[in-house]
């Protein structure tokens, strides 16, 4: 009796045995109780286990999708096995067992291949012929036309020390929690999203919570473009400080449109006009007085002007007209990854294109996996992330780098191949000596390629710093025309930090240093990432470093030196074929291995050289005027009397 009121509870409830669940998608009970437990959905006895219907739908959602393989139409036994993770030989096993025996380059009848898919727990599908190539990422993640969708900006908040930059995150955050449940904010995952309203539709924007501009200078070096908008955070009640004109910098560097949050106006002594004179210093020139920086005042203690910020940063992401294609594998960048106990490695991730979905298997770096769980900043469990959607994933073989990127591939066997070719490609390197990114001596060598000398100046006081930019300054202003542009990326006081090593190796600049030098961990950030950091105590060999450099940028301006003529009197020809000229010299001296034109009349025959040049029966190095000579001409035979041989040579001009 008991057991028949049970059934009828379950029943009335509508809940589904574990057990029943796994049968009709064709797995083991403990396959679907691990997805439950990745899931975090808790389960004491699995085999008795009862799962009400969202939950159950849940599931089978999620274990329909990531057990679905695709192969082509007419695979071997080896490709099908590839497609469902499992060995050739245990393929073999498998169909031998089902009373068929199949060489592993067979070809499979699809519903062999369905029924062996079906063995593993996967759903087989056929590429058709006309899909595009799966293996190759540059066609894999290139959309068809008219696939792209607006997506949500991605936002980077920066500034000073004590301007207010967490207190400003904090209340956006608080002011967008679902229900005001922010508590129920359980983990932080470097990244997070809110929702304003915007032109009366609700809009997302994704925010980027990095330790600072350091670190997102660092992401961007290591290929991770991931932000679409800065916000440069300045309190009211200070001004424009040190690490303010280091955040703009490394904004600017980013060519990402920056949005001034002038924070703290709930102050008595706030005085936002100056701020905004004060950034006009640093070439931003905001609205009000006829540029084009988005000046947003706001109070992060009482939330004041924070709904017009967001309003502001809707705005600009409508300029960029920011779009990504949902559909197909994803690919995007790693905020930032950890271990944690129990959980193994975690990494944030930032969806850049397509949609990353549980059970994707995907390289991260130099890391490989699957997708075990996603969550959001709020610990709620997700089943897919699509573009400029921050998520915690799990499921890689340990922790990659920050500013690492990912991208979904096939199937594990096709991720763990790529990450051990990159693991490999980066032990060779190891073995090489690493070339500087850029140096004075490259610079100095190079002819009109490069056109711009990107600098990083670093002073011990703020005399000093002005001293050497108004040299550089003159430098720049010589007759170098538009040809080479020497631009100051930042200058400071103080010695040569790891900050300065991630803005130089991100804008290809050399560092000066004068009368400073770098810090213990700028040297070994300097060493390992190849930055030519020049120290100096004379602000004449400085200029005299750079006055070289910029010369080696310009294109070298050549000018024709005509050194002689001659008349040709006659021909010759050797036995063995070549042809001599028998000329007189009637102007200047003809020179051996010099450059000639042959003329003939008013027309110019052959542009050649002089290749042997004879007096009698000697060699000669040159034949003044007024004197015989022979003249052997380089690929050149048809010479004639009367014809005029022109010497000359090419001499380059200083261009300082």
């Amino acid at each position: 009796m008991t057991r028949k009121r049970g059934r009828r509870q379950m029943i009335e409830t509508k809940e589904i045995l574990v057990a029943e669940l796994a049968a009709s998608l064709k797995m083991t009970t403990s396959e679907v109780g691990k997805a439950l437990k990745d899931l975090g959905v808790d389960v004491k006895d699995i085999n008795t286990a009862a799962l009400d219907t969202e939950t159950a739908e849940m599931v089978r959602d999620l274990l329909s999708h990531s057990r679905v393989t695709e192969v082509s139409s007419g695979a071997t036994l080896r490709e099908v096995a590839e497609a469902i993770g499992i060995s050739s030989s245990e393929a073999v096993k498998k169909l031998m067992a089902l009373g068929h025996l199949i060489a592993p380059t067979q070809r499979l009848e699809h519903k062999l291949a369905e029924k062996l898919a079906a063995e593993c727990g996967y759903n087989l599908r056929y590429k058709t012929a006309v899909a595009a190539p799966i293996t190759a990422p540059t066609h894999r993640h290139r959309p068809p036309a008219g696939a792209t969708q607006p997506r949500p900006p991605v936002v980077t908040i920066m500034g000073h020390v004590d301007h207010g930059k967490t207190s400003l995150l904090d209340t956006i955050r608080k002011a967008n929690v679902v229900g005001g449940e922010f508590g129920g904010i359980t983990q932080h995952i470097g990244a997070y999203q809110v929702e304003t309203e915007h032109n009366g539709e609700c809009r997302k924007i994704t925010f980027l919570d990095t330790p600072g501009h350091a670190a997102f200078t660092e992401m961007r070096a290591r290929g991770a473009q991931v932000t679409d908008i800065v916000i440069l955070v300045v309190a009211a009640d200070d001004g424009i400080m040190p690490q303010t004109v280091e955040a703009i910098n490394h904004a600017k560097a980013a060519e990402v449109p920056i949005i001034v949050a002038i924070n703290k106006i709930d102050k008595p002594d706030a005085r936002p006009d100056r701020i905004k004179q004060q950034l006009t210093e640093h070439n931003l020139v905001v609205e009000e007085y006829g540029g084009d920086v988005i000046a947003a005042p706001v109070s992060a203690k009482i939330g004041e002007g924070i709904p017009e910020l967001l309003e502001y940063i809707a705005l600009v992401a409508d300029m960029q007209e920011l779009k990504a294609d949902p559909h197909g594998h994803a690919r995007g960048a790693i905020i930032e990854a950890r271990v944690e106990p129990g959980k193994g490695p975690v990494a944030t991730f930032l969806v850049q294109s397509g949609t990353l979905r549980v059970g994707d298997s995907l390289v991260a770096g130099f890391s490989h996996g699957k997708v075990r769980s996603m969550s959001n900043e709020r610990g709620e469990i997700l089943l897919k992330a699509s573009p400029s959607t921050p998520v915690e994933v799990s499921g890689l073989n340990y922790a990659p780098m920050a500013g690492d990127t990912f991208e979904v591939v096939k199937n594990e066997r096709e991720a763990r191949l790529i990450s051990e070719k990159r693991v490999d490609k980066k032990r060779a390197d190891r073995f090489k000596s690493a070339a500087p990114r850029f140096t004075l001596e490259d610079l100095s060598t190079q002819e009109g390629d490069v056109k711009d000398l990107n600098l990083i100046v670093k002073g011990d006081v703020q005399g000093s710093v002005e001293a050497v930019l108004g040299q550089l300054k003159a430098l720049g202003d010589t007759k170098t025309g538009d040809e080479v542009r020497l631009i100051i990326k930042h200058s400071g006081i103080g010695n040569v930090s790891e900050s300065d090593i991630s803005l130089a190796m991100a804008t290809n600049s050399v560092i000066i240093a004068f009368n400073v030098r770098a810090d213990p961990s700028g040297q070994r950030a300097a060493e390992r990432d190849g930055v030519d950091v020049r120290s100096y105590n004379i602000i004449y060999d400085l200029t005299a470093d750079i006055e070289r450099a910029m010369k080696g940028l310009l294109a070298p301006i050549f000018e024709e030196d005509l050194l002689g003529k001659a008349n040709i009197l006659q021909r010759f020809q050797t036995p063995k074929g070549i042809v001599i000229a028998g000329c007189m010299v009637t102007e200047g001296k003809l020179l051996r291995g010099a450059e000639a034109r042959v003329w003939r009349g008013k027309e110019k025959m052959f542009s050649t050289r002089i290749d042997t040049l004879r007096r009698v029966k000697d060699d000669a190095r040159e034949v003044a005027q007024g004197f015989e000579c022979g003249v052997v001409l380089a690929d050149w035979n048809d010479v004639q009397p009367d014809d005029v041989i022109e010497c000359f040579e090419m001499r380059e001009i200083s261009r300082l």
